[in-house]
Parts: C-alpha cells; sequence; structure tokens
C-alpha cells in the first residue's frame, strides 16, 4: 500500500446507490472500507468505483450488523473518519403527490423509509464516526414523522440531530449547489454532525463558522454555470428522437429514446433556445393559423390536433389537453443552470427535461455530467442491462461529487486539525434558512404533540 493510500481517511458509506457522491469524498482524500446499498444493481457500480471497498447489499435495518463487522474485521476498534449518509427521499419528495399533508405524523409514517435516519443513529452509535454526513432534499428537515420509540411527532433531521446531542455537533444547511458550480439548480439540505471531542469544533467556534465551503459561485464576479456553457463544454455529438440511428451516438450513455411521430412533431414546433413549452405552441402545423386560446387542442379553422400535449379520445372529434404542470413538455432554458435533474430525466412530460435546442431529452451521460461525475466514472454494461430508466435513477439520486469534493476537503482539513483558509461564516443564510426549519419543525412537533394531548 503507498503512503498516499495509507494515510487517507477511512470511511464508511450508507445508502450509497451508485457511489457517486462517495467519489467525490474520496478525491478529497477519504477512502470507504465499507459500502451498503439496498439495490445490489447499484452497489455493484458502486464498487466499480470504489473497489478497495466491502459491499454489504439489503436492507440496512437487516444488515448494519454485517456492516459493522466488515468495518471492524479492517480497522478493529478504530472509528471511521465519516459515516456518509444519503438515506432514501422519495417519502419526502415534493415530486411525490401522495405524500399529504407534511405537518401529519401519521401520514408521514406510512412511507416507512421517512424514518431510515434511525439506522444512521445506530450506526453512529455502533461506529462512533468523527463525523457524520446526511444528505436529502429540504423537505428532511421538516416532514412530521412518529419517532420510532416515543411516537410523539418529529421530522427525520431532528430525531437525528436530538439522539446524538449528548456526543455531537449538528450543523445544518440547505443550498442551492449551483452556487458551488454544479450546472444545474438542485436544492438540498445537509446536516453534518462533528464529535464533540474534535478538534475541529473549537476551530470552527474560534472563527464563526460552519463545515461547509465557501460558494464558489454565488457572486457577480462568478455566476452559476448555465446549461448553454455547461452542455458545449461536454462537447457531445448531436442526438435527435426521430430515428433510432438519429437518437443513437458511438459514445457510450450518449442515447435518447426514440419518439412516435406526433410527439417528436410537438416537441421540434417548440422554438429552439426558447425555454418555451409545448402547451405554448400556437401555430398549427396544416394550416398555419395561430391558435390564442391556450386551451384548445384542435385548430379553430382546419380542425387539425395542434402540437400541444394532447390525449385523443375515442370519437373522431374527442381529443383534449393533457392535465399536468406547465413546466413539463418545456425545454429547458440554456441561459441558466439545468433544471434539477430527477429519476425521471427521460420522460418528455416530467419537469424540463426537453434540450434546449434539440428535439430530445437529455442523454444519461449528459445527466450525469450535470450531475458532475467524473468522465471516467465505470458504469459497467449498466445501460444494457438495465436500461436507461434504472440508470436514470441512479444518477437522479446522487448526490453531485463536486459538491462532496470540495465538503470533503474542507471535512479534511479540520480533521486534522488544520484550519481551513475559507470556509461557510455561521451565520450565513443557508445556515439560518437550515435553522429555522428546524425551528418551525419543532413548533409543529409541540403543536401537533399538544393537539394529540
Amino acid at each position: 500500500m503507498t503512503k498516499t493510500a495509507k494515510d487517507r481517511l477511512r470511511a464508511v458509506s450508507l445508502f450509497s446507490n451508485c457511489g457517486a457522491g462517495d467519489v467525490g469524498f474520496a478525491q478529497a482524500g477519504f477512502a470507504f472500507d465499507v459500502m451498503a446499498e439496498l439495490d445490489p444493481r447499484r452497489l455493484d457500480v458502486a464498487l466499480l468505483n470504489h473497489p478497495g471497498a466491502t459491499g454489504i447489499p439489503g436492507d440496512l435495518r437487516e444488515t448494519l450488523p454485517e456492516v459493522v463487522a466488515a468495518y471492524r474485521e479492517r480497522r478493529g476498534d478504530a472509528p471511521p473518519a465519516l459515516l456518509a449518509a444519503c438515506p432514501p427521499c422519495q417519502g419526502l419528495s415534493s415530486a411525490q403527490s401522495a405524500r399529504g399533508d407534511a405537518t401529519d405524523p401519521d401520514v408521514g409514517s406510512r412511507d416507512r423509509r421517512n424514518l431510515l435516519v434511525a439506522v444512521i443513529e445506530e450506526a453512529v452509535r455502533l461506529l462512533a464516526p468523527r463525523a457524520l454526513v446526511v444528505e436529502n432534499v429540504q423537505a428532511f428537515l421538516t416532514r412530521q414523522v412518529r419517532h420510532p420509540t416515543t411516537k410523539e411527532p418529529v421530522s427525520a433531521a431532528c430525531f437525528l440531530i436530538d439522539s446524538l446531542a449528548d456526543n455531537y455537533c449538528a450543523f445544518p444547511f440547505v443550498a442551492d449547489l449551483a452556487d458551488f458550480g454544479v450546472p444545474q439548480s438542485r436544492k438540498r439540505s445537509f446536516l453534518t454532525f462533528l464529535r464533540r471531542d474534535e478538534e475541529a469544533v473549537a476551530i470552527l467556534e474560534r472563527k464563526g463558522w460552519a463545515p461547509y465551503p465557501f460558494p464558489s459561485h454565488a457572486s457577480d464576479s462568478c455566476r452559476p454555470v448555465t446549461l448553454d456553457e455547461a452542455l458545449h463544454s461536454f462537447g457531445l455529438p448531436p442526438l435527435d428522437s426521430a430515428s433510432e440511428e438519429a437518437a443513437t451516438s458511438d459514445v457510450e450513455m450518449h442515447t435518447v429514446p426514440v419518439w412516435p411521430s406526433e410527439r417528436y412533431r410537438m416537441v421540434a414546433a417548440i422554438a429552439p433556445h426558447s425555454g418555451l413549452s409545448a402547451w405554448e405552441n400556437d401555430v398549427c402545423l396544416e394550416c398555419g393559423r395561430r391558435a390564442r386560446d391556450r386551451t384548445r387542442a384542435r385548430c379553430s379553422g382546419c380542425r387539425a390536433l395542434l402540437p400541444r400535449p394532447i390525449v385523443k379520445g375515442n370519437g373522431p372529434d374527442d381529443a383534449r389537453l393533457v392535465t399536468g404542470f406547465h413546466s413539463s413538455y418545456r425545454r429547458m432554458d440554456p441561459s441558466k443552470p439545468a433544471a434539477t435533474v430527477t429519476t425521471a430525466s427521460g420522460h418528455l412530460g416530467s419537469d424540463r427535461t426537453v434540450h434546449p435546442w434539440e428535439n430530445r431529452v437529455l442523454s444519461p451521460l449528459e445527466c450525469a455530467l450535470l450531475q458532475t461525475f467524473p468522465p471516467s466514472f465505470q458504469w459497467g454494461d449498466s445501460l444494457a442491462q438495465w436500461g436507461h430508466t434504472n440508470v436514470r435513477a441512479m444518477i437522479g439520486e446522487a448526490v453531485p461529487p463536486l459538491f462532496t469534493h470540495k465538503h470533503g476537503r474542507l471535512l479534511v482539513q479540520l480533521l486534522q486539525g488544520i484550519p481551513p483558509r475559507v470556509a461557510l461564516a455561521a451565520d450565513d443564510h443557508r445556515i439560518v434558512v437550515a435553522t429555522n426549519a428546524l425551528a418551525g419543525s419543532r413548533r409543529a412537533r409541540a403543536v401537533s404533540a399538544d393537539a394529540v394531548g
């Protein structure tokens, strides 16, 4: 083992997905000994990119003892420097319309994934990591569920903070990762915990800092990276969803679905570079008449179907507009960071998924690069074996490695007792917003408890 490898700080990853966020931590100086992921296919991809790690597949509520044993076998009683955990967010995400009232703990508890942080708490108790980083959607801080023991209303974040309070200082954080150079708008919450006996805690208190990197792209001198800049920097060949030949390239992972002719015509009618949606397509493709009524499915002149999102009925004239959000069937605005890359990046009817000037959605490779996966990231034969949908899901659920790299470098310095050159101020609005969200969650908890009482 080389001196460089020996000196890297040891780490454990829970809910690893494909290991992308952990790649950033690895680039910063951490080395993962154990990675745990429910889906063995995702874990295979993670291990391709972390070949030194032991992989533990399965439900962590059952496999956590295996994770601890695997780490102990390698490192004995020495605590890991980092425990990185990204529990599932589907039950919290605003994209899930069935999640219900965020202040109702009984509704929140229907999805058992919403309190998987109990596994993280148990892992911390068993491994005593020097630092813990938990990433999730913003609702992680506020979504009310039932405490796994007391059954009182609590958010997942508040449960974790309260459970670890005796031994760990918690630092909440909410940010758009575009402020840190990620070329997409990606608003996420983070909780970073440091053991109270760490010198890092004293360093942060003395400096008035929080353990997060200073935003690199949140000022007039260095604005966020636009989608136009990002796509041109990738240097990938053009694609087109009109045919199989045009929708495929020789570049691995750079391929898109082929659309039926009516769908293709609808997207092609949206002006390139406009950021507009198919709901705003006003010109009839048959007679050229402009349809100023945005509620119509057919041209008022020739009765042809307009190039809008339309559902046909059984009768010859039975057609209506699709019921949905008007952020769907929309070209991405090239003058801004990309819209959030989600698990539904291949769906035309999802939120802002149409290429800004080509007639297609983004390819899996483009989505991965917008998520700041390094070009060297190893996918194996996952696309051929599992298809677009599963690969896009892995990409959409990943933590951008560019951010974890920046965050990781700061944590490495702190854990080595070295004051960073600069870090995020403790009174930065990204910290204040997260702190206030947690306070609001506690107030909601008290109101809900009073109501039950």
